[in-house]
C-alpha cells in the first residue's frame, strides 16, 4: 500500500483465497473494523483509519505468509528493538 494514495475512508476489495477469507472476516468483526462477506464474492473492507489499515494489514499477511516467513519477519523485529 502506498500511504501516499491510500484512502482510508474507501473500501478495499481484499482478494484472498476463499478458505481464508472467512476467517479474515471473522478477525476482522472481532476487531471492530466495518467489513462485509457474501457467498461468492469478495471480501470488502472499510478502514475507516490508519490503525485499522495496519490490523487489516497484519490479519491478512498472518493468513497469507508461510509460517517460515512469519519467524523470520518477528525474529527481525526483535533484533530491531535489541
Amino acid at each position: 500500500m502506498n500511504s501516499s494514495s491510500f484512502n482510508p475512508e474507501a473500501d478495499q476489495v481484499i482478494e484472498i483465497a476463499f478458505a481464508d477469507r472467512w476467517q479474515v472476516y471473522r478477525r476482522l468483526q472481532e476487531l471492530g473494523i466495518s467489513c462485509q462477506c457474501r457467498t461468492n464474492q469478495p471480501l470488502i473492507v472499510k478502514a475507516g483509519n490508519v490503525v485499522e489499515a495496519i490490523q487489516l494489514w497484519s490479519v491478512v499477511r498472518q493468513l497469507t505468509l508461510g509460517r517460515r516467513e512469519l519467524a523470520s519477519w518477528l525474529e527481525s523485529c526483535w533484533q530491531i528493538h535489541d
